[in-house]
């Protein structure tokens, strides 16, 4: 059964699904090169920008069908640790097949875009569409890329997809649009009446054929003709350490009420669609945010690291005096906010006397592996845990009893260990917010 006349009948209807987000300064991606003929429709419908996103699929040796990461332009690297332990992939070997896998990505992106430049993503939404899934390894690695690139905002759009492609992508989008979704699915071609192969010359012509795109940042606009309102920081940045330079992303608002470091947990990153949407929120209510790796890529290679709450919590010591000493904010206060063993990393660190935290939030932690620094801790602290993470909840209560600092445990309800239940993860975001300002604020008083 036939769904869409051609890719352009798809992306017009894909379109009307997407029309929520006009007013949040999207910018349509198309996957080169059947998704550049749907996105060229979408962005046209949406008035948006239109640019491909080019990734790679960092595939295993001798496996090259199982993924072990992606990448993308401008250096931007996604790697699936527990893959690559699995496979028991070198690091030598890990790094021959992204230079490979590079070096394909820079050709195809020159080659598509005429020399012009790529749209910058920071900031913004990103609307990622194709002509179809049938695998989803293309799609899930330019969602990681995207938000590598420092997207606001993650939507993977699609015409067609089988069904599991609706929870495919929950940690890798922030939202998922299908129009439909047959079965049985065989190939994407299957539901188009004419399925013809676009060409890389197609493609040129559809993005020559887009509107300029219009700077969204201060950076960007001309001299004399700055928008209005408080500017912000918003970058990628390397933050040293003792013994390694670790990858971070910075949000400051001018005039910040203070400046909250991420400290993530296992199997998480500064990419991590939860942990961006916290952070959204909190540069939303004037608060900078620090979301930064604890550990190199090599580091989490192995898995004992991300769970050597010690090493994690000299780390976040170390990054907190970087602000102060690289931006000049000896007086921003300092809050942390940890999940899952980055919580136990954020407690500990909080009672070194270099680190000078203002208060400490813990979504779904483990503060409990904080052990003896318990009742060290003095940073007011929030411990947030969903009523259906039972065991989680079970081991904070305790770890509650053990504090002696001003200290509240907030339950959200619904709520399993990854806040993904609809409604859980906003509950999380504002219950941190009203506390980084309550106790944040107050140090800016004194």
């Amino acid at each position: 059964m036939t769904m869409f006349a051609d890719r352009v009948d798809a992306g017009e209807r894909l379109a009307t699904r997407l029309a929520h987000l006009r007013d949040e300064d999207p910018v349509v991606l198309g996957l080169p090169r059947g998704g550049v003929p749907v996105a060229f429709a979408v962005a046209e419908a949406l008035d948006a920008p239109l640019d491909v996103i080019v990734v790679r699929k960092l595939g295993v040796p001798y496996q090259p069908e199982l993924g072990m990461g992606a990448v993308g332009e401008d250096g931007i690297r996604v790697v699936n640790h527990h893959v690559v332990r699995m496979a028991d992939v070198s690091t030598e070997e890990l790094a021959a097949v992204e230079r490979r896998e590079r070096a394909v990505v820079e050709e195809r992106a020159h080659r598509f875009r005429g020399g012009r430049p790529r749209i910058a993503l920071t900031g913004r939404t990103a609307i990622i569409v194709d002509d179809g899934i049938a695998t989803g390894s293309t799609m899930r690695a330019a969602c990681q890329v995207a938000h590598a690139h420092g997207a606001k905002r993650v939507v993977a759009a699609v015409p067609v997809a089988p069904s599991t492609a609706l929870t495919m992508f929950r940690d890798d989008a922030d939202e998922m649009i299908c129009l439909e979704t047959p079965h049985p699915f065989y190939a994407v071609g299957q539901w188009y009446g004419d399925f013809t192969p676009t060409t890389d010359a197609e493609v040129s012509v559809l993005l020559s054929r887009a509107p300029e795109p219009v700077m969204n940042n201060a950076s960007d606009d001309p001299p004399g003709d700055q928008p209005a309102g408080p500017s912000i920081r918003d970058e990628e940045v390397t933050v040293p350490a003792e013994a390694a330079r670790l990858a971070g992303h910075i949000t400051l608002p001018d005039h910040a009420r203070g400046l909250v470091l991420f400290a993530h947990g296992s199997g998480s990153g500064r990419h991590s669609p939860r942990n961006r949407y916290v952070a959204d929120v909190l540069n939303e209510a004037g608060l900078g945010t620090l979301l930064f790796d604890l550990l190199t890529p090599a580091e989490e290679i192995d898995r004992a690291n991300v769970f050597d709450i010690e090493l994690l919590a000299g780390r976040l010591v170390e990054v907190t005096r970087w602000p102060a000493a690289e931006l000049g904010h000896e007086h921003l206060p300092i809050g942390y906010f940890g999940a899952s063993t980055g919580a136990a990393a954020a407690l500990v660190a909080a009672t070194d006397a270099d680190a000078d935290v203002a208060a400490v939030v813990s979504r779904g932690g483990r503060p409990d592996l904080a052990g003896d620094a318990l009742p060290l801790v003095q940073a007011p602290t929030l411990l947030i845990v969903g009523s259906r993470d039972t065991e989680v909840l079970a081991l904070n209560q305790a770890a509650q009893q053990r504090l002696r600092c001003t200290n509240r445990l907030e339950v959200v309800r619904g709520a399993t260990h990854l806040f993904e239940e609809p409604g859980t993860l906003q509950a999380a975001a504002e219950l941190a917010r009203d506390w980084f300002l309550t106790h944040l604020t107050a140090v800016q008083r004194r």
